[in-house]
């Protein structure tokens, strides 16, 4: 079992999923320092022991909005050195869950304005609701996106789509999100966690050792050259072999029945 948090709602919705609830819907799920300290201790944790959880959905509480980005009424007043202070522990949360081994997948369930735009590019993939926007806001406060997303926003839409909605800080819809590679897929709001959920479930019935040397062939890989991305793939893929899950695959294909993953 995992601690319970006050800013995040935890929830087993079926066997080896983990549902997280940004759970501030009085703020539009925007980022405090708490919430940016639990999500950083959440995923650390799962980092390092996920007990039995093989995938991880995350999700805003109510249907107005995924995340509103930094909450600028805390942040009110604060000295440039209280300011770095707290940014620290932002760069620490969204570097956790970037550095997740295991799958994290996004249901964009309303806004992802600023760092919640920023938190919706550093997942693995997300889905989102037809009711779902998007935003790069930071350059309207006078500051940059500094939670990942010229990087990682970048690395999903292109480089000149990202400067355009960096640049000007314009809203986007759940269309142009597919359209331009944020999201992978829309949904009516009363379709989108059920759909994501049933996904999750689908990744956890998966080899979890396989999955997890499979994420990190494809992240690590895209940061390199195609050359030392396939010897980076070959270790990857070396790594299952001695698995008694990947015996497990091969002999229950060969009975024709549904193989039984132990993640071992």
């Amino acid at each position: 079992m995992f601690k319970a948090y006050d800013t995040l709602l935890l929830q087993e919705p079926s066997k080896h999923v983990l549902q997280v609830t940004l759970n501030r819907p009085e703020a539009a799920n925007a980022f405090n320092t708490m919430m940016a300290r639990e999500l950083f201790d959440l995923f650390e944790t799962l980092a390092l022991d996920a007990q039995d959880i093989r995938a991880v959905v995350l999700t805003g509480a109510g249907d107005r909005a995924f995340c509103a980005g930094g909450d600028l009424k805390e942040r009110n007043g604060m000295s440039d050195a209280e300011w770095q202070a707290q940014h620290l522990i932002y760069e620490r949360m969204v570097r956790a869950i970037i550095a997740c081994p295991l799958p994290v997948i996004g249901a964009i369930n309303g806004a992802a304005y600023g760092g919640g735009c920023e938190l919706a590019a550093a997942l693995d993939f997300v889905y989102v609701s037809q009711t779902a926007r998007f935003a790069q806001t930071e350059v309207r406060i006078g500051i940059i996106p500094g939670a990942g997303g010229t990087q990682t926003l970048s690395r999903a839409v292109g480089e000149r789509r990202a400067k355009e909605l960096i640049f000007s800080g314009q809203v986007f819809g759940a269309q142009e999100a597919l359209d331009w590679g944020l999201a992978n897929a829309i949904y009516p709001p009363q379709d989108l966690m059920p759909t994501v959920l049933s996904l999750a479930e689908n990744i956890a019935e998966n080899a979890p050792v396989a999955v997890r040397q499979a994420k990190q062939a494809i992240h690590k890989g895209l940061q390199m050259g195609l050359s030392d991305g396939l010897a980076f793939e070959i270790e990857a893929y070396n790594r299952t072999i001695p698995t008694q899950d990947r015996r497990e695959g091969v002999l229950a294909f060969n009975e024709k029945r549904a193989p039984k993953f132990k993640g071992q």
